[in-house]
């Protein structure tokens, strides 16, 4: 295998930090709002035939209210065990069975709720922020490695992974914004 170009660097970072994004945006969908959506059930894993599973791997869920999610379990033997993931998970739900109907009422959020959330929110940009920030750090450490480049590419390159970093932190700031107001909203 030859070694990386500058071309490859910058498209590795770019994919990394891409990849970083797509994360946040997988974990801000999982705070909970006062609106029902299934994605808010995305991180809860069930513990089913000796491993922990995704919930949708054991059930199929739906929002068919604004304020109810229900979870249908194909296994009637996990439906204590899906009401219990949900309700160690920290989204504040409690779960209601009725055979293999699991509901789920999702609550209004109180003022402190909210700002709780919020914190969480932030504690999770800083999380993507910071991947990131890893794959500049690698990107920029591979190309000085780089052998039998000028100089004028090198800080060609560093400026291009600059610019993709900028526009990476840019776009988690601005999915902050849009699902701080999501949360903040009455």
């Amino acid at each position: 295998m030859s070694a990386p170009t500058l071309p490859d660097i910058v498209r590795n970072a770019k994919a990394a930090m891409d990849k970083a994004m797509e994360n946040t945006r997988r974990e801000f969908a999982a705070i909970r709002t006062g609106k029902a959506t299934t994605a808010l059930l995305d991180l809860v894993k069930v513990q089913a035939y000796g491993a922990e599973v995704p919930i949708n791997q054991v059930g199929a869920l739906s929002a068919p209210e604004p304020r109810l999610l229900t979870v249908t379990v194909w296994d009637k033997g996990l439906v204590t065990a899906v009401e219990k993931a949900i309700r160690d998970s920290d989204l504040g739900l409690n779960p209601q069975s009725q055979g293999t109907l699991v509901r789920i009422p999702i609550p209004a959020l109180n003022e402190e709720r909210r700002r709780d959330l919020v914190k969480v929110m932030h504690k999770l940009a800083e999380e993507g922020r910071v991947a990131v920030r890893h794959a500049r750090h690698e990107a920029l450490g591979a190309i000085k490695k780089l052998q039998h480049v000028s100089e004028d590419d090198t800080k060609h390159g560093e400026k291009d992974v600059q610019k993709v970093t900028d526009e990476h932190i840019k776009g988690i700031e601005e999915m902050v914004k849009a699902k701080e107001l999501e949360i903040m909203e009455v």
